[in-house]
Formats: C-alpha cells, sequence, structure tokens
C-alpha cells in the first residue's frame, strides 16, 4: 500500500533543500491533547478505519477539536495526487478506492452525535470524477444515520473533471467549501497543481447551481503574500459570492515544506476580519489558529443566522 509506514511520506519533497522551522510565537502554541474524549474519538475513527484530516495534516487544534468530538474526516484515502509545498498530507500512489467508507462515515457520524460534520478529501486526480460521486454517497450515508446534522464538505479543486461539481451540489450538502489556500502570485509555488481561477469558478458555479448552498473559502497568511494580494483574493471571492472566509496562520510542518514568511500578529487578524465583513461576507473567522473546519459547527449556526438577518433587512 502506499501509505504504508515504509513508504517515503512526502517523495516529491526528499531533494528540497532544508527550510529551518521557526519557533512559534505565544500566542500560536497549544497543549497536547490529554483529554478521555479526546482518546474516545480517536478511538472510533481507528474502530471505523476512518481517516481524519487532523491527523493527516498535523492540525494544531486536534487536541481541543477532539476533547469537543468534533472531527474532520478525510474520504477517498490518505494519500494525496498532488504535491503542494505547504501540506502535510502524504503524496504519491493513491489508496484503492473503499466502496464501504460513506456507510462507515454516516455511522461514526451517528455514533458521535454530531449537529455538524465536515468532510473532506485528498485530491484524486487518477479518478475519472476526481471522487465526486464518492462525495456524494457520503453525504447521503450522514443523512440517512443521522438526518438532524448539517454537511459541509471541503472538496478538491475537481481540475478537468467535467460535470463533477454538480454532482456533489446536487446531493445539497449545507456548505461548499473549497480552499483558494494562498493568493494568485504564490500558486506555482505552494500549490503548483491548481489553478487561481479554476477555483474561483468551481465556487462560483456551486453558487450559480444551487443559491441556498453557502459556499465557503479559505486562505493561510504567512507565505510571503502581501496586504494587497489578501484585499484582492477577498474581492474575487465576493465577486463569486462567497458567503464565508476563513484566514489563517499557515505553520510549516517539517523542514522539507515551504518556509513560514513571518508569523502575523492577533491585532492584524482583527484587522484583516475587519476589513472581510466590511467587503460583505455573511460570516469571517481570522486568527493565528483558524482553520477550515476550526469550530465548524458554531460558525455554520452564525452562518446561518447571519443570512436570516440579511434577507430580513432586504425585505
Amino acid at each position: 500500500m502506499a501509505s504504508s509506514a515504509d513508504q517515503v511520506r512526502h517523495p516529491e519533497k526528499v531533494n528540497r533543500p532544508d527550510n529551518p522551522i521557526q519557533r512559534k510565537p505565544a500566542w500560536i502554541r497549544v497543549k497536547a491533547p490529554t483529554s478521555r474524549t479526546y482518546a474516545e474519538t480517536r478511538d472510533l475513527m481507528r474502530g471505523l478505519d476512518l481517516r481524519t484530516v487532523c491527523e493527516e495534516a498535523a492540525c494544531p487544534n486536534i487536541g481541543e477539536c477532539w476533547s469537543q468530538k468534533h472531527a474532520t474526516v478525510m474520504i477517498l484515502g490518505s494519500v494525496c495526487t498532488r504535491a503542494c509545498t505547504f501540506c502535510n498530507v502524504a503524496t504519491g500512489r493513491p489508496d484503492l478506492l473503499d466502496p464501504h467508507e460513506p456507510e462507515r462515515v454516516g455511522e461514526a457520524v451517528g455514533k458521535m452525535g454530531l449537529k455538524h460534520v465536515v468532510v473532506t478529501s485528498v485530491d484524486r486526480d487518477d479518478l475519472p470524477d476526481g471522487g465526486a460521486e464518492h462525495f456524494a454517497r457520503t453525504i447521503r450515508a450522514i443523512r440517512a444515520a443521522a438526518p438532524g446534522t448539517t454537511i459541509e464538505v471541503l472538496t478538491p479543486d475537481f481540475l478537468r473533471k467535467d460535470g463533477a461539481i454538480e454532482v456533489v451540489a446536487a446531493a445539497r450538502p449545507d456548505v461548499f467549501n473549497h480552499n483558494l489556500e494562498t493568493v494568485p502570485r504564490l500558486y506555482g509555488e505552494v500549490r503548483p497543481g491548481a489553478r487561481y481561477f479554476n477555483s474561483l469558478r468551481l465556487l462560483d458555479q456551486v453558487k450559480r447551481i444551487d443559491p441556498s448552498i453557502f459556499t465557503k473559502s479559505g486562505i493561510m497568511v504567512g507565505l510571503g503574500e502581501s496586504k494587497e494580494e489578501v484585499l484582492q483574493v477577498m474581492d474575487d471571492l465576493r465577486a463569486a459570492d462567497v458567503d464565508f472566509l476563513t484566514v489563517g496562520q499557515y505553520l510549516q510542518p517539517t523542514p522539507k515544506h515551504h518556509r513560514v514568511d513571518r508569523f502575523v500578529t492577533p491585532d492584524e487578524f482583527a484587522s484583516i476580519e475587519t476589513q472581510a465583513y466590511g467587503k460583505g461576507f455573511l460570516m469571517v473567522s481570522a486568527s493565528p489558529l483558524t482553520r477550515s473546519s476550526y469550530h465548524a459547527g458554531d460558525d455554520f449556526v452564525r452562518l446561518r443566522a447571519a443570512r436570516e438577518a440579511r434577507l430580513s433587512g432586504a425585505a
């Protein structure tokens, strides 16, 4: 298996020069997970043979989220066909598609009693539809097992996969998230397999297919972008009618990954949030530890309330 322990996790990065990992400032240091609920969440995922992006991407919030029974399920295997320089998910020859995975995800959501769940995946450029039907099956399985749970998907870009977006949107997730990750200028270095305007079109297309689906996207800062470039990304997302923006600090997983250009201060994040709301987003989460699915359930409640308030104000 490509994901076995004897495989190099990032073969494409082996010959890259090392970028020393900088010491993190006090405002983004987190405590090691120790709670009983954390262990229960981990054991449930292991028992159902499910993967989480929390572990695969080395998320700094795993202790807090798992202690509250919040876990972001990662479908379509654990090996990505892309080679982004910021990401800690393994790359290489992808896993075989597991036809029973959607039902196991539904079972896990039901057992955990989740009010809101986030489902994401690796990129699967090897599949004809990029994994779109697997996403749709997973959404339907969750609806069957836990009809009261709201569902958020964080999908790949489905680059050159005609009809894939329509398949996922037709399953009607409550939130359709796809991250731009960074500013256009840095795509060649940070996200070489992706195309900025393809990702923008995906978000725009979802909203055109079904305006009732909330759309969401996120970027990292601290990769070398300028303030003006961040503001332009905000404008591009609003032109695509994206509802929810997340902005978080990039953290370097290993010396072979993209270097941290700088650590953005909490005050700067507060300014980013204010500017984003000023551009018309319904919901903004901007902080050093913000990640796509961090506090996603609570944020969804606020997002839905913000839409209702805006609609009532426009009436």
